[in-house]
């Protein structure tokens, strides 16, 4: 008995159901027409979208997600769609998943393992499902799951006594550096202890700070890949299953790729969906001549086109030469709409008006941050005025030491970098370079600096890097305590000083704009401390 699966590696839009319904509508059509697949199996949640938050609490939102479910039992009714939806029965709203054919509902999966971890908070919304979900299709018998179920061996098993003879998993995965390659290792083993191939569908595309990387796959049942899509792009593929077992062939085993080209393409995604769906007509960003501001410049374009992106030079006094001529020499490589606004008389005309107030004090980050403000405010008035979004330009090291000043460099609505710690802002220029060289070599040579002062280096304020980094990597990420960073080979000294700014940096980061996440664990929804804590890591 043959059969086959479309895997329908797709994004969908959060809050707009209707097009939403019309994207699924196109695809099932396309499908049904030019491949004469049996069965389309599209991501977790594929009506309302992943993740919906508190759009959840709205009946209007639920009712509507519900009734799109029965239009779409109409479209295709020779074919089955496997499609993800929030259902809503006897007061209780469940992560479900509908199998329609022949005009009508053939079985609902109510998700069992909801995830309350991480990025996730699935137990703030939904009821967990009890029981598995097997349905006879053209002759096999298929098993219903969705993405933190099949994680869980035991629920893999208990849905193969339930008589399953294949595995559909419905996710919306997201991403961060070494996911995929966890992924497969993981399903693969659940594959090859219960002989059940497995069907992975995952979604793609940027949502706020999520990036979901589709990576979708196939096992048979001895554990093996036999279909791999690619990451960060849509992707429709069928794969043909011959009495329970799918006709590709192994795949060859996973390729860690190279870890920085995968982070530069999540960055690129989530930085294009998030202008995209939120409706502004590009980006703008300050181009100071530094690293930053570099690869963030790079991304933009990559992401949205030379023709939608513009920049701003901002010099000050204290601005080296060097920097205005690297600013003006990326921009012109890559093509964007460049603009020169010295700030010195908005920093003049500010001191001027605050002498009387500073009268008999020392100068010191105060007037550093006025300069930084002033450019905030130059950045923001222009894009307010051409309705394109402010990127900001911090990475992870900055955000993590409070290294940035609120309502000035941190102006902005997007941080693509905000979890890109300092180091692998190299790593990422570097990348970018070697496609094409779009970033001058001075500046991924020189020490970096924020310029706002004399002679100013980032390591007059903090320690070098390639001990900074490493130290914010175990502390956050690992969540080590001092003297386990201590015994690891830091020194006492400046494992107290990181520890200190990162713990008083917390009211910072909270009005920090979002960014994307790449990491195992980054600011935001993955990190939530509270502001006003006697806490301190040391």
């Amino acid at each position: 008995m043959s059969l086959k699966i479309a895997l329908v590696q797709t994004d969908s839009l959060i809050g707009n159901i209707s097009t939403n319904f019309s994207r699924i509508v196109e695809i099932i059509t396309k499908l049904k027409n030019t491949l004469l697949v049996d069965l389309i199996v599209f991501p977790e949640l594929m009506i309302a979208g992943y993740p919906p938050e508190d759009l959840l609490f709205r009946r209007d939102y639920i009712d509507q997600s519900n009734n799109t479910l029965f239009e779409l039992a109409n479209i295709a009714p020779n074919i089955g769609i496997v499609i993800g939806f929030p259902e809503l029965s006897d007061g209780k709203l469940y992560n479900s998943a509908a199998v329609l054919s022949e005009g009508s509902i053939l079985a609902v999966y109510r998700k069992q393992k909801l995830p309350n971890y991480g990025v996730f908070d699935e137990q703030r919304y939904f009821t967990a499902g009890e029981k598995p979900c097997v349905f006879e299709f053209k002759g096999q018998f298929i098993g219903l799951m969705i993405c933190e179920d099949v994680w869980h061996s035991d629920i893999v098993q208990t849905t193969k006594e339930a008589g399953a003879e294949i595995l559909l998993a419905l996710n919306a995965s997201p991403f961060h550096a070494g996911k995929a390659q966890q992924r497969e290792v993981l399903i693969c083993s659940n594959a090859k202890s219960t002989q059940l191939p497995i069907v992975y569908v995952n979604a793609v595309g940027g949502q706020d700070e999520l990036v979901f990387d589709g990576a979708s796959f196939v096992t048979n049942s001895e554990g093996e890949i036999v279909f791999r899509a690619d990451e960060f792009v849509e992707q429709y593929a069928v794969v043909e299953f011959e009495n329970g077992q799918p006709l590709n062939l192994p795949c060859p085993d996973f390729q860690v790729q190279n870890e920085t080209a995968t982070i530069y393409k999540a960055l690129v995604l989530g930085t294009r969906d998030y202008v995209r769906k939120n409706g502004f007509k590009g980006a703008i960003l300050g181009l100071s001549g530094g690293i930053d501001s570099a690869l963030v410049l790079a991304l933009a374009v990559d992401a949205l086109g030379a023709e939608n992106v513009e920049v701003v030079s901002l010099p000050s006094k204290y601005t080296l030469g060097m920097s205005n001529d690297d600013a003006k020499i990326q921009a012109e490589i890559m093509g964007v709409n460049y603009h020169n606004i010295p700030i010195e008389p908005a920093v003049k005309a500010f001191t001027e008006m605050l002498a009387t107030t500073f009268e008999n004090t020392s100068a010191d980050t105060t007037e550093e941050n006025i300069q930084a403000r002033c450019r905030g405010i130059v950045l923001m008035a222009m894009s307010n005025k051409q309705g394109k979004l402010l990127l900001t330009t911090g990475n992870k090291s900055e955000m993590s030491v409070g290294y940035a000043t609120l309502y000035g460099d941190m102006c902005g609505g997007f941080a693509p970098i905000k979890d890109v710690p300092k180091l692998l802002v190299y790593e990422l220029t570097r990348y970018r370079n070697s496609i094409s060289p779009v970033i001058p070599e001075r500046v991924m040579t020189r020490p970096p600096s924020a310029e706002l002062s004399p002679n100013q280096q980032d390591s007059d304020s903090l320690p070098p890097y390639e001990i900074l980094d490493p130290i914010l990597y175990r502390y956050i990420e690992k969540n080590q305590s001092s003297d386990e960073i201590i015994a690891a080979g830091f020194s006492i000294e400046d494992v107290t000083r990181t520890i200190r700014l990162v713990d008083g940096s917390e009211y910072k980061r909270r009005q920090s704009a979002v960014g994307i996440k790449i990491s195992e664990r980054a600011f935001g929804r993955n990190r939530r401390y509270p502001i006003t804590s006697s806490y301190r890591g040391i």
